[in-house]
């Protein structure tokens, strides 16, 4: 897949599972979680009954505000988490058919993308040796990443996307996500309410592999952070009068701050051609990936990728008309998407 063989570094594998696999349940991204929460000095043998507890309790949480984590109509186990949160069973009873059940598919079908495994493996299934799986030395160079603790905000924001998908039962009714500048969050309108998502900080930054989208430096996701990245309008604001939906997910990317606002900064220049073209490129992956941002960019920008093409050819010659000056800064890294 073209996403992490351009720039096949491991944090770009694990970004493939997260956002490209297919999702008929959650359990992958609980599964991503609770390997998150391993202490880094642990055996690379790692028990069922001690995985049990974080991948329940990160279903739990979630459970919590998003009753549908299945795209089936019901789930056993899943059924044992809202009695374990309903106070009817006990942590260990959980724990015991959380061992019994809940790692039945996903344990298989974690490295599957695409209806193939991905070339880099972060753990093994021993289950039937050993009674759990054996994390790879891919996952521990993983942690080691500076990309790591982005990995883990991207998680939840997926997974966010994806339940508030299945609960607005998304192949009926597609979902329309949208951008709210006030806190810039992602979010989407049921029965006439604005339901938030996630953070558009989140949700993005795996598409752009945890780099500014226009010189590739690297950004975070921690609030606080020196590095923490700006969302910005890749068709500038300013040009919002003669550019329809100029707050869609289509014109939004992830920018550092010294692209965004710093001297030599985009500011209301148009940016390049070449630049138009990486856009391009980086909501084609929103596309390949799975609800809702797919829907969204479809209902926004058409149908296919001729049209999709075209769509942004348009706006950007409008705002070329408007706004004059074109900007393009010194690259800091080599293309990566």
């Amino acid at each position: 897949m073209r996403f992490y063989q351009v720039d096949p570094v491991l944090e770009n594998y694990w970004r493939g599972i997260i956002l490209f696999g297919k999702n008929v349940a959650s359990y992958k991204f609980a599964l991503a979680s609770a390997l998150y929460d391993l202490k880094r000095d642990s055996s690379d043998l790692i028990l069922l009954e001690d995985l049990a507890v974080p991948f329940s309790e990160h279903l739990c949480r979630h459970l919590q505000h998003a009753p549908k984590q299945i795209t089936s109509k019901n789930s056993q186990y899943l059924a044992a988490c809202a009695q374990f949160n309903a106070n009817e069973i006990t942590p260990d009873e959980l724990r015991a058919i959380t061992v019994r059940r809940g790692f039945n598919n996903v344990i298989d079908a974690f490295h599957i993308v695409n209806n193939g495994e991905i070339e880099k493996r972060f753990f093994i299934d021993e289950r039937k040796t050993h009674k759990g799986i054996r994390l790879t030395e891919n996952f521990h160079h993983l942690t080691e990443r500076p990309q790591f603790r982005n990995l883990i905000h991207e998680t939840d924001a997926r997974w966010n996307l994806v339940e508030q998908a299945w609960a607005m039962g998304v192949s009926r009714n597609l979902i329309a996500v949208e951008y709210g500048e006030d806190d810039q969050q992602l979010f989407s309108i049921h029965n006439d309410r604005r339901v938030a998502i996630a953070s558009c900080r989140d949700s993005l930054n795996g598409y752009q592999k945890g780099h500014c989208f226009y010189c590739y430096a690297p950004i975070s996701l921690d609030a606080g952070h020196e590095g923490l990245a700006d969302v910005d309008h890749f068709i500038p604001w300013m040009a919002r009068k003669s550019v329809e939906n100029i707050n869609g997910v289509w014109n939004l990317v992830l920018a550092c701050k010294g692209c965004n606002r710093g001297k030599q900064g985009k500011f209301a220049h148009v940016p390049s051609l070449n630049l138009l073209k990486r856009l391009h490129s980086r909501n084609e992956y929103f596309i390949n990936s799975h609800l809702p941002l797919r829907e969204t960019l479809i209902r926004q920008t058409g149908k296919t990728e001729a049209q999709r093409s075209d769509f942004l050819n348009k706006v950007w010659n409008t705002a070329q008309q408007t706004l004059i000056h074109q900007w393009e800064p010194q690259a800091a890294g080599p293309d990566i998407f």
